[in-house]
């Protein structure tokens, strides 16, 4: 099954990339910008059909921004919802390449599909449950349950969880929905308003991270407290940037669980929280892991 021809799209705010690939090796790609619906899903149509002329792929994998619409009961499955992001808001998507081009289709949020490729090929190869969290323009979070993307009516919102503040940490936060949630104290641009600076250009030693780390080991905590993964791995632009971040992590994570997890200490952490081995490629990855998984599937259904 890994061998199977797929095609993947990943759809992001600024920029939007169609991959043609066999397991996690691409074989092809395009970059397109993120402008109109309209156009940006034309032109990726466009080089699917290119490809599929050549040699017909097996099925897609969409990873996109969200939120989006994953419950397959509904009507507005497969589709971008209330995006802020002008102009995609309600704008199908799943539905529109399933029809195009008669294959399965997987469809999840972009940081689920990462999760997906790190299970699939990375850092949570062979374990039955896990989290992919990303920490860079935003924060977000997708989980694996045995093998299969966690979702319900709703994917995982995770960096929208308002967690406990740092004792004395007064900074308002930055959502424009919950101010001071996750995303809000903890993410590049609330680093950046925390500090008046890049999160790449402050020491490792600054107190900023203090609350920035203790705001994103209350989340970690509760991911190990509820969904019992066995990796957490940790990337995106701050979370791969600053190594010094994974250490200050899960110390304050050792010490909020208090010894109430039998053998979960600093050195048990060490193993759980830790950085995602696909890197920068975890996204693109995902959606080829997707589109394996929607042929799967739609094996099994069968």
């Amino acid at each position: 099954m890994s061998e199977a021809l797929v095609a993947g799209l990943e759809l992001g705010g600024t920029k939007c990339l169609a991959l043609l690939g066999r397991g996690q090796v691409i074989c092809d790609r395009i970059v397109v910008p993120t402008t109109s619906p309209a156009d940006t899903l034309g032109q990726l149509e466009t080089q699917l059909r290119l490809w599929f002329q050549h040699e017909p792929f097996a099925a897609i994998g969409i990873g996109s921004f969200g939120p989006l619409a994953l419950d397959r009961t509904r009507p507005d499955y497969g589709f971008i919802t209330n995006t802020p992001k002008p102009g995609w808001a309600d704008t199908e998507v799943a539905g529109r390449f399933g029809a195009a081009f008669g294959v399965p289709v997987g469809f999840e949020t972009d940081v689920t599909a990462a999760a997906l490729a790190e299970h699939r090929w990375g850092a949570a190869q062979g374990m039955t449950s896990s989290v992919y969290l990303t920490i860079g323009t935003g924060i977000g979070g997708g989980a694996i349950v045995n093998g299969r993307p966690l979702r319900g009516f709703l994917h995982p919102e995770m960096g929208h969880v308002r967690v406990r503040r740092e004792a004395g940490d007064s900074f308002s936060g930055i959502c424009p929905f919950h101010g001071d949630c996750l995303e809000g104290l903890a993410s590049g641009p609330a680093i950046a308003a925390r500090s008046g600076r890049r999160a790449q250009d402050i020491p490792s030693d600054d107190p900023v991270w203090r609350p920035v780390a203790g705001a994103l080991a209350e989340i970690v905590a509760m991911l190990i407290l509820t969904l019992s993964p066995e990796r957490i791995a940790i990337g995106g632009g701050v979370g791969c940037g600053q190594p010094h971040l994974l250490s200050l992590i899960r110390a304050r994570v050792a010490t909020m669980l208090a010894d109430y997890v039998a053998d979960m200490d600093i050195n048990a952490l060490e193993r759980i929280i830790d950085t995602p081995c696909l890197a920068d490629q975890a996204g693109p990855l995902g959606t080829l892991a997707l589109a394996l998984a929607a042929i799967e599937e739609t094996a099994g259904a069968g």
